[in-house]
């Protein structure tokens, strides 16, 4: 993966608390190919230097979230929710989202997977996707496929 200052990225590390927790914000600067890289997160004024294997570039297919509770996706009132929830965070993550088309409660695509949008970034289309985690039955994890 090539990173260059100025690049979005997404920064996956353990809080404080010992929970997972996921920033953004810019490459600030990278000492080489191997990193690591310095990064200017959202809402800081000095830079953290990072391990390069911790950074994503933000992409549309590379934002997800990932929350606690099978019912998530077992319930369609739930479910519709998480269309929301997704797109806060893509909002957060500085995605520009041109068209989105919710697929009212999803659509069953596989068990234990539902289809919630249909959206477009550029003239690129990507499916939003709810499914459960095989390693994890309780964690429900959302994020864009590519459509084909």
């Amino acid at each position: 993966m090539s990173l260059s200052p100025g690049d979005r990225i997404r920064y996956e590390c353990t809080g404080d608390d010992g929970l997972p927790l996921v920033r953004y914000g810019f490459v600030g600067g990278v000492a080489g190919t191997a990193g690591p890289i310095v990064v200017m997160l959202d809402g800081e004024l000095a830079g953290d230097v990072v391990n390069l294997a911790e950074v994503q570039p933000v992409t549309v297919t590379t934002v997800e979230l990932r929350l606690h509770g099978a019912d998530l996706v077992d319930e369609p009132a739930l479910r519709r929710g998480l269309l929301s929830l997704w797109h806060a965070e893509a909002d957060t993550a500085g995605l520009d989202i041109d068209h989105l088309h919710p697929m009212g409660d999803g659509e069953c695509d596989r068990p234990g997977g539902w289809c919630l949008a249909e959206l477009q970034v550029g003239a690129e289309r990507y499916v939003l996707r709810a499914v459960h985690t095989p390693d994890e039955p309780d964690v429900v994890c959302i994020r864009a496929e590519r459509a084909w």
